[in-house]
C-alpha cells in the first residue's frame, strides 16, 4: 500500500492546521502530526525541561518519536502540520519519507502579509506553543525577514512528487479534493 505524506510550509496563521484537520476528516486513514501539539504539552507539563534558549531539542524528540512510529507501526497518511519553512530540514524530512515509500506532497500557504496581521490580531490562540518569540506579530516579522534568505525558502517544484499552493481560503477545499483524489489514484 503506498501512502501519502503531506507536509504543509508557511508562516504562522496562514491556514496549516485549518487545512490540515480539514483534510484528516476527509482522507481516510489519516493523522495530523502537529509540533505545536508538542510545544504545549511540553509547556503545559514539561516546562523545567525546555531549553532556555537554542533550538528546542526535547519537541523535536516528541515529533520524531511520533513520526516513527507512525510511519513504521501504522498504515495510516501523515500530515505533517509544521511550518517547514527550512529548505534543508524539509529536504531530509522528505528523504526519510521516500526511503520508507511514501509518496510526498507539499502543500505551500502564500497568504499576503496583511490577510497573515488581520488573522493574528483577530486570533485568541495560545501563546504557550511560543519559546523564542512572545507574540504571533514577532514570529510574523521574524518570518518575513527570513523568507528567501539562506535556506528558509519557498518550494518548489521538484522537492516533492507533487506540490500545491494555496493563496486564499478558497483554495482549500480545492487542494483537499485533489490530494483525496491522488491518495485513490496511487493504489492507496
Amino acid at each position: 500500500m503506498n501512502r501519502l505524506v503531506i507536509m504543509t510550509v508557511g508562516k504562522t496563521h496562514s491556514g496549516k492546521t485549518t487545512f490540515a484537520k480539514a483534510l484528516e476528516k476527509e482522507l481516510h486513514n489519516s493523522v495530523v502530526i502537529d509540533q505545536d501539539n508538542h510545544a504545549e504539552f511540553l509547556h503545559d507539563y514539561y516546562q523545567t525541561l525546555l531549553p532556555k534558549q537554542g533550538p528546542n531539542v526535547i519537541k523535536y524528540a516528541i515529533t520524531r518519536t511520533i513520526v516513527d512510529y507512525t510511519v513504521n507501526e501504522t498504515n495510516c497518511h501523515i500530515i505533517r502540520c509544521n511550518s517547514n519553512r527550512n529548505r534543508k530540514s524539509r529536504l531530509n524530512q522528505l528523504a526519510y519519507y521516500h526511503e520508507k515509500g511514501f509518496t510526498s506532497i507539499l502543500v505551500t500557504f502564500e497568504i499576503p502579509t496583511h490577510v497573515l496581521e488581520e488573522r493574528i490580531a483577530k486570533n485568541n490562540r495560545s501563546k504557550n506553543v511560543l519559546r523564542v518569540a512572545s507574540t504571533f506579530e514577532e514570529v510574523l516579522t521574524r518570518q518575513e525577514n527570513e523568507t528567501n534568505k539562506g535556506d528558509v525558502l519557498v518550494p518548489i517544484e521538484g522537492e516533492a512528487d507533487y506540490l500545491f499552493v494555496i493563496k486564499k481560503p478558497d483554495d482549500i477545499q480545492s487542494v483537499i479534493g485533489k490530494i483525496v483524489n491522488l491518495s485513490q489514484r496511487v493504489g492507496v
